[in-house]
């Protein structure tokens, strides 16, 4: 009797012992996977974080892309109309850059005269022509429009007047029988400015008279789009400056979540410029960072600084600096005495939710 319950007891003792094996195993294999998981986890965890973060640049850019086109449409509308859009976004958010950029133009209107504008404060202009064939002036903004007569002389005229350019203005000078002899104009721009959250910090695309510049965390900010602005030489070799302008105006943040309906409402466009043209001066000054205006300059001085570097300016057709070579005192154009045809288009849209 002794015998056969000892049998049974180390019978039930290897079963025990088999059990805790079956238990020990089971949790060993458990955290064999866990550790294994984890580290599958820790190795992909980087290429998720940037799967995610190229998903919502991706969205960003996209969004960049289909405002652009609502731009364009809106703004080639009569004043006051527009249309209402909707966009999907994802860890965006959209808001105003006020006066970001601003851009002063000038050109002659004639071969037989050459007219300098010079603003000595806010309320005085002085008028140089080298011709002395200026008769009146007309300025003009936003607001109100200020008329006054020009003396003949071979020095400055000054010019007072309560004209405000606090967003543009325009001065236009004549001649003895009225006709336009030269036109000036400035205007200070603004733009929208994209945000995305990103694994790093905040990615960011600024759109602003038809360019786009780009920033990435920790990075620097890079114009991957120029502004809208042509040089053509046409098969009669007469040559096309053509120039559009694109102000956004809205106030503060757009807003941000998944879906945000934006407001498109054309001011309607304005021509500026257009014609045969002469002694043409534009000049752009970009305040978004000091890195943007000099990748402008590098851009069009890019020809005129081949050329320049080959010894062959005499037969240059292009852009090229004002004044001094880096084109901080704006831009013209070598044309080589060939006709140009200038013009120069202002697109005005509001933009609000």
């Amino acid at each position: 009797m002794n015998q056969h319950a000892e049998v049974i007891s180390r019978r039930q003792s290897k079963q025990d012992e088999r059990a805790v094996s079956e238990v020990l195993g089971v949790v060993m294999l458990l955290a064999m996977v866990i550790t294994i998981m984890g580290g599958v986890w820790i190795f992909l965890n980087p290429y998720l974080s940037d799967f995610e973060d190229n998903t919502n640049w991706n969205s960003a850019s996209g969004i960049a892309d289909r405002i652009e086109d609502r731009v364009e449409v809106a703004g080639n509308a009569p004043d006051g109309t527009g249309f209402r859009n909707t966009l999907a976004m994802q860890s965006t958010s959209i808001r105003s850059v006020q006066n970001v950029e601003h851009w002063y133009i000038a050109a002659d209107f004639t071969p037989t005269e050459s007219i300098t504008l010079r603003t000595v404060n806010g309320t005085t202009i002085a008028v140089l022509a080298a011709n002395e064939s200026a008769r009146s002036i007309t300025i003009e903004s936003e607001l109100n429009e200020f008329t006054s007569a020009l003396t003949a002389s071979h020095q400055e005229v000054f010019v007072t007047h309560n004209i405000s350019d606090s967003h543009w203005m325009m001065a236009s000078i004549y001649g003895e029988q009225g006709q336009l002899l030269h036109r000036s104009f400035e205007i200070t721009l603004s733009g929208l400015q994209i945000q995305t959250s990103l694994g790093q910090g905040e990615h960011q695309i600024v759109l602003m008279n038809n360019a786009r510049a780009e920033r990435f965390p920790n990075g620097a900010w890079d114009v991957t789009t120029m502004p809208m602005i042509d040089f053509d030489r046409m098969a009669n070799d007469e040559l096309r400056l053509s120039l559009l302008l694109t102000d956004i105006v809205s106030n503060g943040s757009i807003g941000t979540g998944s879906n945000i309906g934006m407001e498109f409402i054309s001011q309607g466009p304005m021509t500026l410029f257009s014609g045969p043209s002469y002694n043409v001066r534009f000049l752009v000054t970009n305040v978004l960072h000091d890195v943007i205006t000099p990748q402008y300059h590098e851009t069009w001085l890019s020809d005129y600084t081949i050329q320049r570097s080959a010894g062959t300016l005499d037969t240059f057709i292009g852009f090229s600096p004002y004044q001094r070579a880096s084109g901080a005192d704006g831009f013209s154009i070598s044309s080589q005495d060939l006709p140009l045809y200038f013009e120069v288009d202002l697109q005005r849209i509001e933009v609000s939710r």
